[in-house]
């Protein structure tokens, strides 16, 4: 697929948790003026961020999507990092917020109405929140879109926190305690805080060029489940994300005889079954290295006229052995 596809799938998702954002933020502050439950609230002003950094990562889609240029010859991808990070600050602030608002209310307590219509409302808001949250995630994880991600955390998390604040008023309504609302808007408060923490680690590990291991494993099992006898051995396997483009780059060793036109060929091919191995637009950097004669006894090339040991065993492209910079090669053949 494109990268214009998904970038425009990327960018609709985003316009929908933006949308349902600001519909559910509305349907929460009128549970808590219906209610003037704490835990409501808490609920309520975690929306508003919702939508706060909805806007920023429908931004940074947008500008991710820009074509790279001479400031920016990897393109403008990183910023869906910077708007995972602020998203994940934000969680957090909301958290330590809530957090306040609870304990003070414990200090000076409120009196709390009409409980019964404030669950209905955020139990509507937390069904429909759990679900945009998991297709934003499942998109976010296809299309290695990190700000896509980070929503559909935030509307999890968001949608899990209603189940919490909803078990709390249920507790409230058998014991008629208030302090159990403001409690429960505080246990709320800090699993909000530790999930926007994670957002935030993630998003640091991007702009870290942290490795991604699963998406290493993944591209490097298809590859190996497609190479011809030509690509001897790939090594110094690295990938790097740039928004929803995945730059790869490696060795590839092919055999010292061919020509600069059949090295050529050869690369391309791999080029493009690295582009075939996932959805997203791959761009690769493959150097060649000619093999040498200990690279005999795991070469598959049949007949070849220059070999000086025969051949042993085919050796499966893992993580283990593609990330080393050394060619695969049996130590001691025969």
């Amino acid at each position: 697929m494109s990268l214009r596809f998904h970038t425009n799938e990327k960018i609709n998702i985003q316009w929908w948790v933006l949308i349902i954002g600001v519909v559910l933020m509305l349907v929460k502050f009128s549970a808590y003026f219906i209610t003037h439950s704490n835990a409501i609230l808490s609920d309520a002003l975690e929306s508003f961020v919702n939508i706060f950094a909805g806007a920023f990562g429908l931004y940074s889609l947008y500008l991710s999507a820009k074509p790279r240029d001479e400031d920016h010859p990897y393109g403008h991808g990183k910023i869906e990092f910077v708007s995972s990070i602020l998203e994940g600050t934000l969680i957090s602030i909301a958290g330590i917020i809530i957090i306040y608002k609870a304990v003070y209310a414990l200090i000076h307590p409120q009196i709390i109405h009409q409980i019964n219509y404030g669950i209905i409302l955020i139990l509507i808001s937390g069904i429909v929140n759990y679900l945009m949250g998991v297709t934003a995630i499942k998109k976010g994880k296809k299309y290695h879109s990190l700000a896509l991600e980070a929503s559909g955390t935030h509307l999890k998390s968001d949608a899990y926190s209603t189940v919490g604040i909803i078990m709390g008023l249920g507790l409230f309504i058998i014991t008629d305690q208030v302090w159990l609302d403001n409690a429960t808007a505080i246990i709320m408060g800090l699993i909000i805080i530790i999930s926007g923490v994670l957002v935030i680690r993630k998003s640091l590990a991007g702009i870290m060029d942290e490795a991604d291991f699963k998406l290493n494993e993944e591209i490097i099992k298809y590859v190996d489940e497609h190479r011809i006898p030509k690509w001897i051995d790939i090594h110094n396997f690295r990938i790097i994300k740039y928004g929803g483009v995945i730059h790869i780059d490696c060795h590839l060793t092919m055999p010292w005889y061919l020509s600069l036109e059949d090295a050529h060929q050869g690369m391309k091919k791999i080029e493009k079954c690295l582009a075939n191995s996932i959805d997203n637009p791959v761009e690769s950097f493959i150097h060649v290295d000619p093999c040498i004669h200990t690279s005999c006894a795991i070469c598959m090339i049949q007949n070849c006229p220059h070999r000086k040991h025969p051949f042993e065993k085919r050796v499966t492209w893992i993580l283990e052995n593609v990330i080393k910079n050394q060619k695969h090669q049996q130590k001691n053949p025969k």
